[in-house]
């Protein structure tokens, strides 16, 4: 117990220290900032605009809203397949 707070502690006093050296206002730059648009600038293939951008608006909350609907119905139409009561095994013969 004792060794999971010591390491538990530590992860965050780096990740504390990781963030402390950013700072809020500084991006971190991803592979596609950093390697990908530098190789493509090179071979004549300059950085366009996406078709869709999900960085405007509400579009990335309303595809997660959607995809977690979908699941949840799925998931509620397979309950009794996914649990089955713990005193019954589970029917051979299941649409699951």
């Amino acid at each position: 117990m004792k060794k999971t707070v010591i390491v538990g502690t530590l992860i965050l006093l780096l990740g504390a220290a990781g963030f402390a050296a950013t700072g809020p206002d500084k991006k971190w730059a991803g592979v596609d900032e950093t390697v990908v648009e530098k190789f493509a600038t090179e071979a004549g293939h300059p950085p366009r605009p996406p078709l869709i951008n999900p960085g405007e608006g509400d579009l990335l909350l309303f595809v997660f809203l959607v995809a977690g609907t979908v699941g949840g119905f799925i998931a509620g139409y397979c309950y009794r397949g996914l649990f089955p009561p713990k005193n019954k095994a589970p029917d051979k013969h299941s649409h699951v």
